[in-house]
């Protein structure tokens, strides 16, 4: 068999469904070999940013790695985005990468670049194949390496001499990852120092949701009756109307949670993914910390490690559960939960749609009241993500999918693709600022293309309104944040997909209703926000 033939195979024995990307003139032989796989899909996007997105996403909700694929040069450079979102938001991810024949490395040539160089800052392992027998072992040892806690994104360089070689090899099977726990000791040890805190507090980090430890978690809350608040891509964990759910944490301005850790005398962190905010932000007060994660803590002055449980979380969390502890029932000062609920507007007495400016918060709550719990809103990055942190209240966890380690602009709509080939029976809402949404919209074609069906919420101010407030509150005014747009809904049109254009919260819940129900066809509706 040829070398990309046997690339195919291990990547059918790594159970892979989808393959992202766009094939280049170094690749050919690859997409040869693929094209005769009855397994795996080719999804064949507009742009390579598109595929990584696409597979960072697939990766997070499925929990297999997430595939995507280039040529080299700028196939490579276009994936290096995707790729890093990935890496930082410890998505499993797997970029095959084209690259010239090994006589190429060295004179200066065309389209050549060092990818293992270029790519190593954003991966967690990153291996150019220099002999055509160790095919099967990188490829095992990538897909291992990126769904190993923490997960991240892998990049496999393959010169394009090496593709067509012929050998005799096999892909070596793949074997289960080994799951540690703490020892009893350290089980002990965290319960004591559970047991003398007086006000512990719940940091919960998306670890949780990676390692299916929700109900664990759950059950621990419920025993210890204390606050918990949820990082960006936790959130989902616990009910909205849970009495221990202090929502959201990690804003960079009113983070009104902020208050009641600090009258807490034990911060208990579980899969916290210290990227999403600095450890300062919100411990500012060097409070203690009980750490549970799958990794040793990442320790600075502001995270004082007391006890550190470093293992399987879900097992972790089971052995805790089995051990009597106290109840910890305590309710931090000056009415917060009520305060928080009030600034992030999570009350539904607040959504009040006749005679008011459309706001993001009222489209949320819309949202919420119609969506099925198992609808999954992809978040792009810009104003309107700090909104959908504080005030959008899952009903499950990973139903909300946030960009926010790499935070990168322009995920939400190839995002949408992976999340719906990942989840193919749950509803998918896309909702995107007018600045993301231009940066990948030829993602529609291949999102039309393939058949899928979700709806796009596209919010239309003409400007980066993030930027714009940032501005002016410091200058008082606002420079190079301003553009012209098109006519999205004509050009959701130009794509064969069905636009809608909404200019209040009432045309909004008929749009919604309607297109939530069928789910049988792409919809992008245009949000005329107010200036």
């Amino acid at each position: 068999m040829k070398v990309s033939d046997i690339i195919i195979s291990c990547l059918e024995t790594e159970m892979v469904e989808y393959i992202f990307g766009i094939v280049g003139k170094e690749t050919i032989d690859l997409a040869d070999s693929l094209s005769k796989s009855t397994q795996i899909q080719f999804v064949n996007v507009r742009h390579e940013q598109g595929a990584a997105f696409m597979a960072d996403v697939y990766g997070r909700l499925s929990g297999k790695a997430g595939v995507c694929f280039s040529t080299l040069g700028p196939g490579a450079t276009n994936l290096l985005t995707g790729i890093a979102s990935a890496q930082l938001d410890h998505s499993p991810l797997v970029a095959l990468i084209g690259q010239a024949g090994v006589a190429r490395n060295h004179p200066e040539s065309h389209q050549y670049l060092d990818i293992v160089t270029l790519t190593e800052p954003v991966t967690k392992w990153s291996n150019q194949i220099m002999e055509s027998q160790t095919v099967p072992a990188t490829i095992r040892k990538a897909f291992r390496l990126a769904t190993m806690e923490k997960p991240g994104a892998v990049a496999v360089v393959l010169p394009e001499n090496f593709l067509t070689q012929q050998i005799s090899a096999k892909p070596l099977p793949v074997q289960p990852l080994p799951e540690t726990v703490p020892a009893v000791e350290t089980i002990e040890a965290a319960r004591t120092l559970i047991q003398n805190s007086r006000k512990p507090f719940f940091l919960v980090g998306n670890g949780v949701i990676r390692q299916d430890a929700t109900q664990e978690l759950q059950a621990l809350i419920n025993t210890l009756q204390a606050p918990v608040t949820h990082s960006f891509m936790s959130k989902g964990i616990l009910p909205k109307e849970h009495p221990c759910n202090y929502f959201t944490f990690g804003f960079a301005e009113k983070d009104e949670v902020i208050a009641g850790i600090r009258e807490s005398d034990l911060i208990i962190c579980i899969g916290l993914d210290l990227v999403e905010t600095p450890t300062k932000n919100w411990n500012e007060s060097k409070i203690p910390v009980l750490h549970i994660d799958t990794l040793p803590a990442e320790v600075n002055e502001y995270y004082p490690v007391e006890i550190e449980c470093v293992g399987n979380i879900k097992k972790t969390l089971q052995s805790l559960n089995q051990l009597v502890l106290p109840p910890k029932s305590w309710v931090p000062a000056g009415n917060l939960k009520e305060k928080i609920m009030t600034a992030h507007q999570i009350n539904d007495g607040q959504f009040k749609p006749s005679g008011t400016p459309l706001t993001i918060e009222q489209i949320l709550h819309c949202i919420e009241a119609v969506a099925a719990e198992n609808t999954i809103v992809i978040s792009d990055v810009g104003a309107h993500k700090v909104s959908i942190a504080r005030t959008y209240q899952p009903k499950q966890p990973n139903r909300v999918i946030i960009s926010n380690g790499l935070a990168s602009m322009g995920i939400a709509l190839p995002g949408s693709i992976g999340a719906k080939l990942a989840c193919p029976n749950d509803p998918v809402i896309c909702i995107t600022g007018d600045g993301g949404a231009v940066m990948n919209i030829a993602e529609l074609e291949t999102a039309n293309r393939h058949g899928l069906s979700f709806m796009i919420i596209v919010l239309n101010d003409s400007m980066l309104k993030l930027e714009v407030q940032q501005m002016n509150k410091r200058f008082g005014d606002n420079f190079g944040v301003t553009y012209q747009n098109p006519d999205f809904v004509k050009l959701a049109e130009s794509f064969g997909i069905k636009g809608k254009k909404v200019m209040t919260i009432e045309e909004f819940g008929v749009v919604l209703k309607e297109n939530l129900q069928r789910q049988e066809e792409i919809v992008l509706v245009e949000v005329v926000m107010p200036n």
